[in-house]
C-alpha cells in the first residue's frame, strides 16, 4: 500500500491525481513542498502549461503568492549517493546512464565511477520547475512528464516523485498555444482545487492503491514479460526493454 505520508493528492474539477513522493532523492524539496501544502499555497493556482509530447506544469501564474515559511530557492537535488539504495537493476543497456533500474518503485539510474544515483524522466514523473540558475527551484512550480521520456533532463532537474493514478486527466488537457505550451489567456488555465497529503484526508476519502514492490520476484517476472512477450499477437520478441518502457503495476484495493 502507498504510504499516506508520502502520497500527494492534486484535486482537479475532473478528478484526483495521485502522486507518490520520493523522499530518498529530494528531502529538502519535499520539506519545502510540505510547508507549501500545509499553508494551502496550491489551492486555487492553475495548470499553466500543457506542451505536446512533453510536460504539464502548474504553479502561481502571476508569481505573487506569498511563500510564508517556505524557502524561495533551494540547492538542487539532481542526484545523491548510490550507497544504501535498494537498486533493482534492469538487465539491458541504456543510452543515458551506465546502469538503470528501480528504487522503491521509481525509475532510477546510477554510475559506479562517481557513486551517484538519480531518478529518471519517464512518463508520469514529477519534477520541480526552475529558471536558468540550478538553485532557482523550490517545489512551488511542478511539472509532470506527459510525453516521450525527456531523459536529457536527467540530473538537470530535481525529481520528487511519480503519478500513480490520474495521468489521463493531465495528458488529455488541451495543448497551450503559447511558446513551450503555456496557456496565453487566464481562462485557458485549469484550476487546481486543492493539494493535500493523503494523511490529511479522512481514510474513507482516500484513494486506496497498492504498488508492486520492485525488489520482488513478481516484478522480475513482469520485466521479463515486457522484454519477451509470449502471446499470439507478437511476431518478433524484442529480447530487451528500456527503463521507461517498464510501467510499475498499480492496483486499486477494494473498500
Amino acid at each position: 500500500p502507498l504510504d499516506p505520508a508520502r502520497t500527494l493528492y492534486v484535486e482537479l474539477d475532473a478528478g484526483r491525481v495521485v502522486i507518490e513522493l520520493a523522499p530518498a532523492f529530494a528531502p529538502r524539496h519535499l520539506d519545502n513542498l510540505a510547508k507549501l501544502v500545509r499553508q494551502r499555497w496550491f489551492d486555487g493556482v492553475g495548470i499553466v502549461r500543457s506542451q505536446d509530447n512533453y510536460v504539464v506544469q502548474w504553479g502561481d501564474p502571476e508569481g505573487t503568492r506569498p511563500l510564508g515559511d517556505a524557502a524561495r530557492t533551494l540547492a538542487p537535488e539532481f542526484d545523491r549517493p548510490a550507497a544504501g539504495l535498494p537498486f533493482t537493476r534492469l538487465p539491458d543497456g541504456d543510452v543515458y546512464a551506465p546502469e538503470v533500474g528501480f528504487v522503491d518503485g521509481l525509475p532510477a539510474a546510477r554510475e559506479s565511477a562517481t557513486g551517484r544515483a538519480w531518478l529518471a524522466h519517464c512518463y508520469g514523473m514529477v519534477g520541480v520547475g526552475r529558471d536558468v540558475a540550478a538553485d532557482s527551484g523550490n517545489a512551488a512550480e511542478l511539472y509532470v512528464v506527459t510525453g516521450h521520456a525527456p531523459r536529457h533532463l536527467d540530473r538537470n532537474v530535481t525529481l520528487i516523485g511519480r503519478v500513480v493514478e490520474g495521468m489521463p486527466l493531465l495528458s488529455a488537457l488541451p495543448r497551450g498555444t503559447g511558446p513551450l505550451g503555456f496557456y496565453e489567456r487566464p481562462e485557458q488555465r485549469v484550476p487546481i482545487r486543492a493539494v493535500r497529503y493523503a494523511s490529511e484526508v479522512p481514510e474513507a476519502q482516500r484513494t486506496r492503491l497498492e504498488a508492486l514492490r520492485t525488489e520482488s520476484r513478481t516484478f522480475e517476472r513482469a520485466v521479463e514479460a515486457r522484454r519477451n512477450r509470449h502471446d499470439g499477437w507478437t511476431v518478433l520478441q524484442a529480447g530487451r526493454v528500456e527503463l521507461c518502457n517498464v510501467p510499475l503495476p498499480v492496483r486499486a484495493l477494494p473498500r
